[in-house]
């Protein structure tokens, strides 16, 4: 009875804590976001230019955009296209409780952690997906009606952004939208590059089937003294997305790996050496590699000096995004324009989604806006993407960033090397890719507490 009685404790504080958060970030989307016209707009490594003789800027209320003409349209369509086809993972709630505690929400302290999956799910979509793919039906996010937002806050956010985006004061609205969706006829490419699409976010489903569901992303971050309720970093997400993708067991994603950079240091060697081992002995292509660096970007507050530098990554279509915010809250930075940055909030609780029926709604798992923040807000501990299919994929791109870090910084030192060889032939111990008894070496158990003490407190 106690014991139930607590449960019953902590499931009202966890709803509290829901409230408390969707009031407290309802800003997500209600606030408008500026875009220059005079000045391009990367997102992920793509460019879209919004220039006009007009001097401005383009508002999310269509106050000031009456004179837009086709082809800058047309390029406001296509960046938003692009941006709500990445995958948006944010808080969750009423989703099965988390092993070991009452928790049924991540409100509050889980923000790093889907920030996390954020960037991996960009990793998997380039690799399924390519980068030149967007979703079909990504226009029409605006007219969901998913229970876990109002109806109000929806409606008003999506039409101001429709209105503002195709020179209509009156909102696109698709009568019929709630009584079915259109079928579509579609060729043999568009159908895998649907599936592939609901295969991805149901990897990051809420239950503790999902292979990088928060559910497993905590379990593995056990093993680094984390558990479900606790604040994590930019640096233990790298490691635990890493475990994640080690221990998957899907076939469809033997064909991808994981590495983190150690001490700043990304040793080309070890990179390969996971590139080319496959579980299956038989195949003889090599993996994809997903590379995570965590960096800081300055002491206790940014360094503006490495402004250029995050611009340079984010220039990259090999580039997955960051894993960073500023003080107290976590961001998925995906792009910039002059000198802010691009993002994805994940502070807004959704309700759960059960990715394991068929057709389960994708509109929650898509941000209908974009937001902006200056470089200077940005907190200096972050981990940064890249995805490179081949061995040769990588080998090229350690030569551009490697180029791209000696060009932007003023410091004496760039903020991570690329060193030929194995982390071995520099003394430093070398986790195996498959351990059998633990997760994480001993070496990367000390990392992962100097990291855990070092990093920001993400509320």
């Amino acid at each position: 009875m106690e014991a139930t009685g607590t449960d019953e404790v902590e499931k009202i504080k966890s709803k509290f804590m829901s409230a408390w958060h969707n009031m407290k970030y309802s800003w997500v989307l209600k606030t408008k976001t500026y875009f220059s016209r005079n000045s391009p707009v990367f997102l992920l490594g793509k460019c879209y230019h919004f220039k006009t003789d007009e001097s401005g800027e383009l508002s999310t209320d269509g106050s000031n955009f009456d004179k837009i003409n086709t082809e800058i349209s047309g390029n406001v369509e296509e960046f938003r296209k692009d941006f709500i086809s990445r995958i948006w993972l944010t808080y969750r709630e009423e989703f099965p409780q988390i092993k070991g505690s009452a928790l049924t929400t991540d409100c509050g302290w889980g923000c790093t952690l889907r920030t996390g999956q954020m960037l991996l799910a960009q990793g998997l979509m380039l690799h399924f997906l390519g980068r030149a793919w967007v979703w079909p039906d990504a226009l029409d996010v605006d007219n969901s009606d998913s229970e876990s937002w109002t109806a109000h806050t929806v409606k008003k956010l999506t039409a101001s952004f429709e209105a503002s985006l195709t020179a209509e004061r009156e909102p696109k609205i698709l009568s019929n939208h709630h009584q079915g969706t259109l079928k579509r006829n579609c060729d043999d490419n568009e159908k895998r590059n649907e599936f592939y699409h609901r295969k991805i976010i149901s990897w990051f489903g809420d239950s503790p089937l999902a292979a990088f569901g928060l559910h497993q992303l905590i379990e593995y971050g056990k093993k680094s003294g984390k558990i479900a309720g606790d604040w994590y970093g930019p640096a233990v997400v790298a490691h635990i997305l890493r475990k994640a993708v080690e221990e998957a067991r899907d076939p469809e994603l033997q064909g991808v790996t994981v590495y983190v950079a150690q001490d700043c240091t990304v040793y080309s060697s070890d990179v390969i050496d996971r590139q080319c081992s496959f579980m299956d002995s038989g195949k003889a292509d090599t993996k994809a590699v997903i590379i995570l660096v965590p960096v800081r970007l300055g002491g206790e507050r940014t360094n503006v000096d490495y402004l250029e530098f995050v611009k340079g990554i984010l220039s990259l279509e090999y580039c997955v995004g960051i894993i960073g915010g500023k003080p107290k809250q976590s961001y998925y930075f995906a792009g910039f324009q002059d000198d802010s940055l691009i993002y994805m909030d994940p502070h807004y609780c959704q309700s759960f989604v059960d990715v394991s029926i068929k057709d389960f709604p994708l509109e929650s798992f898509h941000c209908p806006s974009p937001k902006k923040m200056s470089f200077k807000k940005m907190d200096p501990s972050c981990t940064v993407g890249f995805y490179c299919r081949t061995v040769q994929d990588f080998e090229k791109a350690s030569e551009e960033i490697t180029k791209m870090l000696k060009s932007s910084s003023k410091e004496k030192y760039p903020l991570f090397t690329f060193v030929k060889g194995h982390s071995r032939d520099y003394d430093f111990a070398s986790s195996p890719l498959h351990e059998e008894n633990d997760l994480f070496s001993e070496d990367e158990k000390k990392r992962l507490k100097r990291f855990s003490t070092e990093e920001f407190v993400l509320l």
